[in-house]
């Protein structure tokens, strides 16, 4: 069976001498064995490595079913995480979903919403608005419980969720995804009776998607988890094979060499708006793995066609620091022809009996054409379609790419202590001792 995923590096490869080319594929393969065998700053982080084939049925099932008693009867569910504990959720119950659930005026499965994610008073005020009219419930995601954006949400929901239904109802309407021995949440958790779910301490939150930090929300918004953990599990096989035709170390290999030859950022670009999130996760799972100690490729992200009305001139004709890489999806889920129209003023009917996907594709070729021809390397990967399972090895793909991509440039992948200034100074300012 062929490998569903499929790295493009053509349209990059004139931007790089042949000899750099080989010593990046070289080191790319020495940092996979590195992952692989353990060897590398933050090992102890390795658990969502071999994650996808030790999810079992049984957990599969207990999260489907918190998930269902969590829906029961229930118009909204409000995810609370930050980081790592909302972004693989978002973007995979953003890429699966219609494009206007909020709209539908029936829906199957509640409404996902988040908080958590932010400090915004009118944020979380207008959220406890659209609550008082509907019934909900909440997940709470925080390995600690003390993160301040996640512990002031959760307070404050909790609050409305005990007034609105009672301390014994609350307890069915609340689900914690939290540390398996400690922390404020744990305790908490204990303490009330809530049904609790674990983040394994080897995994880190922005490589959490496929624990149930992820699969737990998902399942709530009505994904198939199965099938996503499915292609996760095998695109495990073509991730951590020591070869070229590893898509995982093609991509980490290629952005490196880019790197080297003074492309400092990468965009990841779309031509499907389903798939921003997925960008919004990517730049935290690159940006938080690889920006330290004054390296990293810094990771941007474009939605196309329509950041070519905005940022399409930059790109084409700014400062020569870009790289771009292209997520293609080859299928589109509907099927919509454009007709000839009568008095054809808009001068359209040269596209009558072409679907609109096929504007999109060749709006895709052809940008990449344009960039490339104005000194952005392009690398494309594909995937068939956008459904759970090509979505679930679009992941894991990301993930293994980032591992490799970290090693290569001589940081730990796992750690993230820059992240703490910010939360210190915050916490001094408001007065914590």
């Amino acid at each position: 069976m062929m490998n569903p995923i499929k790295v493009d590096v053509q349209a990059a490869e004139s931007f790089v001498p042949p000899s750099a080319w080989k010593e990046a594929h070289t080191q790319a393969l020495e940092a996979l064995y590195t992952l692989k065998e353990g060897r590398g700053a933050g090992n102890d982080f390795l658990g969502w490595l071999s994650l996808p084939k030790t999810i079992t049925k049984l957990e599969i099932t207990q999260i489907k079913e918190a998930a269902d008693d969590l829906s029961r009867a229930v118009d909204v569910v409000v995810v609370i995480g930050i980081g790592g504990s909302y972004l693989g959720a978002k973007a995979v119950i953003e890429a699966l979903s219609h494009s206007f659930q909020a709209l539908l005026p029936q829906r199957e499965r509640p409404l996902v919403l988040f908080a958590g994610q932010n400090l915004s008073e009118d944020y979380v005020s207008e959220l406890l608005e659209l609550m008082q009219g509907r019934s909900c419930s909440c997940v709470v995601i925080s390995k600690s419980g003390t993160t301040m954006e996640p512990a002031l949400a959760f307070r404050v929901i909790k609050k409305h969720i005990e007034e609105k239904y009672g301390k014994t109802e609350a307890v069915r309407r609340i689900a914690v995804v939290t540390d398996a021995s400690q922390g404020i949440l744990k305790r908490l958790s204990d303490g009330e009776g809530y049904r609790s779910f674990v983040i394994p301490n080897d995994v880190g939150g922005r490589f959490s998607v496929l624990t149930p930090v992820g699969l737990l929300p998902m399942a709530v918004a009505g994904v198939d988890i199965e099938a996503l953990v499915a292609g996760a599990c095998a695109q495990m096989t073509y991730c951590l094979e020591a070869c070229l035709d590893n898509p995982a170390l093609r991509y980490a290999a290629a952005r490196n060499a880019l790197h080297r030859q003074g492309k400092l950022v990468e965009l990841l670009a779309n031509y499907h708006p389903k798939l921003h999130y997925l960008t919004e996760w990517w730049k935290q799972l690159f940006g938080e793995s690889e920006g330290k100690e004054g390296r990293g490729i810094f990771p941007a992200g474009v939605d196309f066609t329509t950041d070519l009305h905005s940022l399409g001139q930059y790109i084409q004709q700014g400062p020569r620091f870009l790289m771009e890489t292209l997520i293609s999806i080859a299928q589109a889920e509907r099927n919509l022809h454009i007709e000839a129209d009568t008095l054809d003023l808009d001068g359209l009917n040269y596209l009558s009996g072409k679907r609109i996907d096929e504007c999109n594709k060749m709006a895709e070729l052809g940008t990449l054409m344009a960039h490339v021809a104005g000194g952005v390397p392009n690398i494309r990967i594909e995937i068939p379609k956008l459904d759970a399972y090509h979505l679930g090895a679009l992941l894991y793909f990301f993930e293994v790419a980032c591992g490799i991509s970290a090693y290569m440039l001589g940081v730990n992948p796992f750690d993230q202590a820059g992240v703490e200034a910010y939360k210190k100074n915050m916490l001094n300012l408001l007065g914590k001792c």
